[in-house]
């Protein structure tokens, strides 16, 4: 990317089919905001290794052994989602993310979990990107590389109240629910051409992938801008010593 200035720019990131869709733009100016499609998350970060932050959907930090509901960040986040709570997975164990087959993940997670339980197959898709951002991460990337979650973010975008339409229904686009976003992130300056994409093929990327990459990256520049907030107040720590947090 070519940039005239210096200035910071901020990014916001959700897996797609095709790898990442990034949504960046300089700090302060989400009407300026574009859009790109990265197949790996090191591509991704090679892409913003100078920007002031860059939010991400997907698990950062994992814990050795799993409980009910996740980790700490994963429960407090549910709580303030109403009927969009079943949009936040309970993070597995660290052993388990590490299996590539799901027979394997759920005795792996028998072993590792207190109770005893296997996981869902939704949360065994998220593997190989949850692989690919532990690969890459370290404590000190976490000041800048931060966890997020768009329905979190859209719950901030909406004055912390719940959204009461879903993205989608029996995994199909729901335009109610697609149009509820569009207008909360045209209100906070993101621009309406933007929110109509992604102008390519829905094997690459969906339109929801694109909304809920917008989300993080108003997530990212409240980062920069020293106004987010995390789940919980006061987070644990991994194995690896990563913050398991969710920022908004």
């Amino acid at each position: 990317m070519n940039r005239a200035s210096a200035e910071p720019f901020v990014a916001g990131a959700d897996g797609c089919p095709a790898g990442w869709i990034a949504v960046y733009h300089p700090v302060d100016r989400p009407a300026d905001a574009r859009w790109e499609i990265f197949a790996t998350f090191a591509e991704l970060c090679a892409f913003t290794e100078d920007f002031a932050a860059v939010a991400i959907d997907m698990p950062i930090g994992l814990p050795d052994i799993a409980t009910p509901g996740g980790r700490d960040a994963d429960r407090r986040a549910r709580s303030v989602l109403g009927a969009r709570q079943s949009s936040v997975f309970a993070v597995p164990a660290r052993a388990t993310i590490a299996c590539t087959d799901y027979r394997d993940a759920c005795d792996t997670n028998l072993e590792h979990s207190q109770p005893p339980r296997k996981i869902a197959k939704q949360m065994f898709y998220l593997f190989a990107k949850i692989r690919e951002i532990d690969a890459v991460i370290s404590p000190a990337l976490q000041d800048r590389i931060i966890e997020c979650h768009p329905e979190v973010a859209f719950w901030a975008l909406n004055g912390a109240v719940a959204l009461g339409e879903p993205k989608k229904v029996k995994s199909k686009p729901y335009a109610p629910g697609l149009d509820l976003r569009r207008k909360l992130l045209a209100n906070h300056g993101y621009r309406a051409q933007l929110l109509a994409g992604p102008d390519c093929p829905r094997r690459l990327a969906a339109p929801d992938d694109l909304l809920d990459a917008c989300a993080t990256a108003w997530t990212a520049n409240r980062h920069a801008t020293g106004l987010s907030q995390r789940f919980p107040d006061a987070p644990q720590y991994d194995g690896r010593g990563l913050r398991m947090e969710m920022v908004y």
